[in-house]
């Protein structure tokens, strides 16, 4: 790994609070842990079947009427 933790922490500080909408002191205030687990994929389980039309358009509906 290149680079060290100042370089690493002013990149995320960048990043982190535009894709999450988070203030500075809510970034300061995340663990490295949180963040792992905010950017993981493994409480996302892959589906069974892709994303068909019809699925797609049930969940377009879903989000329009709340």
């Amino acid at each position: 790994m290149t680079g060290t933790f100042s370089d690493a922490a002013q990149r995320l500080a960048g990043l982190v609070p535009r894709a999450l909408g988070w203030t500075p002191d809510q970034f300061w205030a995340a663990t490295p842990e949180e963040l792992a687990a905010i950017f993981s994929n493994e409480t996302h389980a892959a589906p069974d079947q892709p994303l068909d039309r019809a699925g797609l358009q049930a969940m377009l509906e879903r989000e329009r009427h709340g």
